[in-house]
Order: C-alpha cells, then sequence, then structure tokens
C-alpha cells in the first residue's frame, strides 16, 4: 500500500513540474516578466548539544500570483544524530501555498511527503532501524517583514513516533528573494 500511495504521489510530483514548466513556456509568450514573479528561498536548521547534531537545508521556489497569493515547490533535507544512540537521514518535497491577508500576516498550507531512515546504535535499546515515508500537511500563520516570515505551522496529520518532529506544532522562519 506504502508503494502505491509513494507511487501516486511521485506521479503527481511530475505532472505538477510539468504543468509548471508549460505554463511557464506559455506564459514566457504572453508576460517576458514571468522570471520577475519568481522567488527563490527556503529554510536552513542547526541545532546541536552534547554529542547530538541536527542540520536542515529546504531550498524552494515559489510563483507570486499577485501580492497576495503564491505558491511552489520545495526540497527537504536533514540529516540528525545522536553519539552511540542513532543516525537519520530525511529527505523529501513539499508543495506549497502562501496567502497574505495583509502584507504582514501570512497564511501558509504545505503538503510534504518525506522519506525517513533511522538507524539506531545502541541495542540496549529494543527500537529496530526503520525506513518509511511520511507525509505532513501544514497549516501556519506568521508575521512577514520584508523578505522574512516568521510564525508557527501545525501538522494535521501528525503521528506520534513517526513524524520528525517531538509536536505537531512547529515554529518557522522563511527567506524568499
Amino acid at each position: 500500500m506504502k508503494s502505491n500511495f509513494c507511487s501516486q504521489f511521485f506521479k503527481i510530483i511530475f505532472i505538477v513540474v510539468i504543468l509548471l514548466i508549460s505554463h511557464n513556456s506559455k506564459a514566457q509568450d504572453k508576460d517576458p516578466n514571468f522570471w520577475s514573479n519568481v522567488q527563490y528561498g527556503g529554510g536552513l536548521g542547526i541545532s546541536f548539544g552534547s554529542n547530538y547534531f541536527s542540520g536542515t537545508i529546504s531550498p524552494s521556489a515559489v510563483y507570486r500570483f499577485n501580492p497576495r497569493f503564491a505558491l511552489g515547490l520545495g526540497l527537504n533535507f536533514t540529516y540528525n544524530t545522536e553519539k552511540n544512540f542513532y543516525e537519520s537521514t530525511i529527505v523529501g518535497t513539499s508543495i506549497q501555498s502562501f496567502f497574505n491577508i495583509i502584507p504582514e500576516i501570512q497564511l501558509s498550507a504545505e503538503f510534504e511527503q518525506l522519506y525517513v531512515n533511522r538507524n539506531f546504535d545502541d541495542q540496549t535499546v529494543l527500537i529496530q532501524d526503520e525506513s518509511y515515508w511520511y507525509p505532513g500537511l501544514y497549516l501556519g500563520a506568521g508575521f512577514q517583514t520584508g523578505n522574512v516570515t516568521m510564525g508557527v505551522r501545525f501538522d494535521v496529520l501528525y503521528v506520534d513516533n513517526k513524524s520528525i518532529y517531538a509536536n505537531p506544532y512547529n515554529p518557522f522562519v522563511r527567506f524568499y528573494f
């Protein structure tokens, strides 16, 4: 069943990419300023502590249809390690939409599909190595100033012990240029 879901997900991503590319070629005929409406950015994350490290890079690109609405695609790569306990690698894609109620307040909806691979070093723990797909549907709100948006998002599909986050509420900082 997971394999069927994964293949359907990648078919949808492929179709969206083709539609965006074909829209790009048609849009360039009608609007020579297509690329002036594309913004690039995303997020970076790093945390570390005693014997722990986590790093994330999540580039994305959005097309701003007007000052209030944008739609885009993103990638995600995360690496986590805790000495003598576990190591995980997470890769995935996302579809993002942003809506500004007023210039300073941004609502967001993001669908993210992540492949999670966890390997445990500690043999005394009864947790086995695992690899699985994890979907996330995030609804968020943030404060935007210039190219930066800060806020909180909520994972509607959150599952304890499967999500890469400790709880369904996640703070975020986004940069788009």
